[in-house]
């Protein structure tokens, strides 16, 4: 039987009470119960370390550090944890560590209640995957390279795939350490990241497409950036495909469809 919503726990982490009783309300009409509140950091960590949940839904300033410090503490617990992120805040440096951590979503204060519908079917949809099925492959004999500089990223991008029924992963941490992987391996597909040191995934691009003259290839970019110029640049050197970040599983589930099934 697949999971539904009243299945999942939540720790909702939000320093205004007020608030905490609006999402819990918010929630509760999506038929989740196990609902447990903290107002602050330390009481987050200490309460995942007994009961961890399924998904911790934090506010972006609590009184003692902020949401990207909070998942970076929930990862080395447990990197299973699912996280959502509930704030008003927009600036783009601000939000950058939590897109770039794999968080299932970023809803505004207020945020409309479909989108937290879809932020919880996401989660669903990792905590209980149902593998992809595809004409041409098959999924378990899939070869993927995952390039990312975030430990956190690399981690949720290769649980989502690994949910999927892809077996075979092998992890860079940037586009020189890409190179060496594929000088020595096949791979089916390359889903890499855009800002990355070393070499980064545009740079990536231009050397799968022109140094090692392989233009079957397909690559996903899985990015933050907003900037169209670059991303038009990014198209032209030869990406299969762009995939903004946060994403739910769904949508990468689509994108594996056109990019292997095409």
């Amino acid at each position: 039987m697949s999971l539904t919503a009243s299945d999942l726990s939540i720790l909702l982490v939000e320093p205004s009470s007020m608030q905490l009783k609006l999402i819990m309300r918010h929630l509760q009409q999506e038929g989740i119960n196990k609902i447990d509140g903290v107002s602050n950091g330390e009481e987050a960590l200490a309460h995942i370390g007994q009961y961890p949940p399924d998904l911790v839904i934090s506010a972006m300033y609590l009184p003692d550090m902020t949401a990207d410090e909070l998942i970076n503490s929930v990862q080395a617990i447990d990197t299973n944890i699912a996280f959502m992120l509930i704030s008003s805040e927009t600036g783009h440096q601000a939000l950058e560590p939590i897109r770039q951590a794999g968080v299932m979503a970023i809803l505004p204060k207020p945020f409309d209640s479909r989108d937290l519908r879809r932020a919880i079917r996401a989660t669903l949809d990792v905590i209980d995957p149902s593998e992809i099925e595809l004409e041409s492959y098959d999924v378990s004999e899939l070869s993927i390279l995952l390039v990312d500089d975030s430990f956190t990223s690399r981690n949720h991008l290769s649980r989502v795939l690994g949910s999927m029924g892809i077996e075979h992963i092998d992890l860079a941490e940037n586009g020189r350490e890409a190179v060496n992987l594929l000088s020595s391996h096949r791979y089916d597909l390359v889903v890499t990241d855009l800002n990355m040191p070393e070499m980064d995934g545009h740079e990536l691009t231009r050397y799968i497409r022109d140094e090692m003259g392989d233009v079957v290839l397909p690559i996903l970019m899985a990015t933050t950036e907003n900037n169209q110029a670059r991303l038009g640049n990014v198209q032209q050197a030869g990406v299969s495909a762009i995939l903004d970040k946060p994403f739910e599983p769904q949508t990468i589930r689509e994108m594996l469809f056109r990019v292997l099934d095409a």
